[in-house]
């Protein structure tokens, strides 16, 4: 007993060190900035935040003036929306694409870190603006590239994983007809400019639509082993296997080359079935513990993820929706959540001796 206290004494005294020292970033995570609330600190404490944290990079889904302002020489790495208002004009307008990465990318380059633009947010293949993400895409891609920032900067858009018309098991992942309509050419956009898709994925909401058939260890990683056998693939957790059911539908789209990024994923802390801090923490700490290791799929080849989201916000819809956020708009944390990978491979270094 005294044993099992000290070392549980050990690792409370380790996690407190984490959330008040400045931590190692680990590279391939990030966190979304959403701004639906009317409570939020100012973009300047926000982006101090983040660095105070060692959170890498950003999404933020407009160009926010202020939090661009505020983003200058933190050598956090962005991807920036293009609104879904923004997207017709952009697409039938090859002027209004360049006007729009001169006043939002080019005047904050390079003070600030673009990564991608990302062309619209879940419009494929229900939303009547979907029919604009390509030629916006297109144009963007041109007004880049007229600025010499083709191959620093890449151009994208977001999906879910409502694109897939099957996803089960993993390897029979396959792009549904109406997605695909739009997805073809994008894809073959992707892989002309060597840049990636960008993907939202939500365990949670799979395992909520479906808690008989999905065991909650699945949807958290805690799973001890093997939950699902596909072909020579593995899967101890169900992010794995959405994530791979997507590469597989790339394949067979022929665009095997393409490279998902996870542009959103998380787990709600109150509003709704099993939405709880606990839970919420579990997926989330899980989740950048898993990134650096791939998929079954692709193996060794860590996963670009970005967490949603920064804070709790009150103006999106009531639920499960406003509680998303890893920080209460106050800054404190929803819960402790660490960013080191170094400390976390140390938590699981203390924990494997403690099982011996």
């Amino acid at each position: 007993m005294a044993t099992r206290k000290a070392f549980f004494t050990i690792v409370i005294a380790l996690l407190i060190s984490i959330l008040v020292a400045v931590p190692t970033r680990a590279q391939s995570i990030g966190v979304c900035y959403g701004m639906l609330g009317n409570n939020l600190p100012p973009p300047a404490d926000v982006v101090s935040l983040y660095r105070s944290y060692g959170i890498g990079r950003m999404r933020l889904y407009d160009p926010n003036r202020t939090a661009l302002q505020a983003l200058r020489s933190s050598n956090i790495q962005l991807i920036m929306d293009v609104p879904r208002t923004e997207l017709q004009s952009m697409a039938s307008n090859p002027s209004a694409a360049a006007n729009w990465v001169r006043d939002n990318v080019v005047a904050y380059w390079p003070s600030v870190s673009f990564r991608y633009i990302a062309v619209g947010n879940e419009l494929i293949p229900g939303d009547a603006a979907a029919q604009y993400v390509l030629p916006a895409m297109r144009n963007v891609q041109t007004a880049l590239s007229s600025a010499g920032l083709q191959n620093q900067i890449k151009v994208s858009t977001a999906v879910d994983t409502g694109v897939l018309g099957q996803s089960y098991p993993p390897s029979n992942g396959a792009f549904s007809a109406a997605a695909q309509a739009y997805l073809a050419p994008i894809l073959q956009f992707l892989r002309g400019n060597n840049a990636p898709l960008l993907v939202n994925v939500y365990p949670y909401f799979s395992y909520v639509d479906n808690p008989s058939q999905i065991s909650i260890d699945y949807a958290l990683f805690r799973a001890g082993g093997v939950v699902v056998q596909d072909g020579q693939f593995g899967y101890q957790n169900l992010f794995d296997a959405q994530v791979d059911a997507v590469y597989a539908a790339l394949e067979k789209a022929g665009a095997g080359s393409v490279v998902v990024v996870v542009s959103e994923s998380g787990w709600p802390s109150a509003g709704g079935f099993a939405a709880s801090v606990g839970n919420a923490q579990t997926y989330n700490q899980n989740l950048i513990r898993h990134v650096g290791r791939g998929t079954p799929r692709r193996a060794g080849r860590a996963i670009e993820a970005y967490l949603f989201a920064m804070f709790n916000e009150n103006q999106k819809p009531p639920g499960v929706e406003q509680n998303f956020g890893l920080f209460y708009p106050n800054r404190q944390p929803v819960y402790p959540l660490s960013f080191s990978q170094g400390a976390i491979d140390e938590v699981d270094r203390l924990a494997d001796l403690q099982a011996v």
